[in-house]
């Protein structure tokens, strides 16, 4: 069955545990997971980062083209090799699947950058966000009030706002803001040239 919508690339973000003084050999295992990863068809990148030095937690992140290139590295036999190989020294505690506007904007407060790798996606700063967002959301907004005011003009403020939200939430969540982040995608990954302050 085939899907004519464009798919999205899809981040995989997991978080591990791992003792202190495995540190080490877990940077080594999860270097050799990158390389194995990279080999891949539709791989666009991988990292990991940690929320301070000596954390036991490590945020692992990679990145497909799409779901068929993420489904076969997670059935290949590769990765089952490379998972059994870090028994005693990871444990695996939680894992998520991001898609279009998810995978963008979240990002931990306080990162150690361990290992990233050259195409890893840079997550867009605040602004950007806001623009990206109000590229959508303003035109949206005139429609909505163009259309919706004039049927809605009887009923009282709480609840227009209420049908307005719900006509617009949806189509910003699960149809434009993805399209938007797809469009902006060059400009949303440039890395800024700036230092962080």
């Amino acid at each position: 069955m085939s899907n004519s919508a464009p798919q999205e690339p899809i981040t995989v973000s997991i978080v591990r545990r791992v003792a202190p003084d495995r540190a080490k050999e877990a940077a080594a295992w999860a270097r050799a997971g990158q390389e194995l990863m990279s080999a891949r068809p539709g791989y666009l990148g991988s990292g990991w980062v940690r929320p301070q030095a000596g954390s036991p937690l490590w945020h692992m992140l990679y990145r497909f083209a799409d779901d068929q290139s993420l489904d076969a590295w997670e059935r290949s036999t590769e990765r089952q090799w490379w998972v059994d190989s870090a028994v005693g020294i990871v444990e695996h505690d939680r894992s998520e699947r991001r898609t279009g506007i998810e995978g963008w904007f979240d990002e931990p407060s306080t990162v150690t950058v361990e290992q990233p790798a050259q195409t890893a996606a840079v997550v867009p700063p605040r602004w950007k966000q806001m623009v990206s967002i109000f590229i959508v959301f303003f035109p949206l907004s005139l429609v909505a009030q163009s259309t919706l005011t004039p049927l809605l003009a009887a009923w009282p403020l709480p609840l227009r706002v209420l049908a307005t939200v719900t006509v617009m939430m949806p189509l910003m969540t699960y149809l434009l803001l993805p399209a938007a982040t797809r469009a902006l995608r060059p400009w949303l990954q440039r890395p800024s040239t700036r230092s962080p302050r």
